[in-house]
């Protein structure tokens, strides 16, 4: 079964960075495609980034501008992603998603099944 467990929010002042953490188990991670997404109060939910877990390829949400970055660890199972500069736009609940390498759309990972509970960013002065 897949779990994806996230932390590394909290709340940092405009200009900041933050990286958040997901730990993946319950799955190979070379089998599968790791993604980030965000959901703020009466937006739709919006993809930043995905990595696939066997080759580190990854996407980034060309509106984040270049701030964020999405990186692995196999050996902690762990999906990471960097934020920098951050904004009080960017403000959100962030969430881990995975989908199987075979299903998956890398610039889709707001589509991929499986989801942790996330973890709250807030940016703010």
């Amino acid at each position: 079964q897949v779990h994806l467990v996230e932390s590394g929010g909290g709340w940092v002042q405009p200009g900041g960075s933050l990286r958040l953490s997901c730990l993946v188990s319950g799955i190979y991670l070379d089998h599968y495609v790791i993604g980030w997404v965000r959901q703020s109060p009466g937006k739709e939910r919006e993809g930043v980034s995905a990595i696939l877990g066997s080759t580190g390829s990854t996407y980034h949400n060309p509106s984040m501008k270049g701030r964020f970055t999405i990186s692995k660890d196999m050996a902690k199972s762990t999906v990471y992603l960097q934020m920098d500069n951050l904004t009080p736009e960017d403000s959100a609940q962030y969430i881990c998603t995975a989908e199987s390498i075979l299903t998956a759309t890398m610039d889709r990972p707001h589509e991929y099944r499986f989801k942790g509970q996330g973890t709250l960013v807030t940016v703010s002065s």
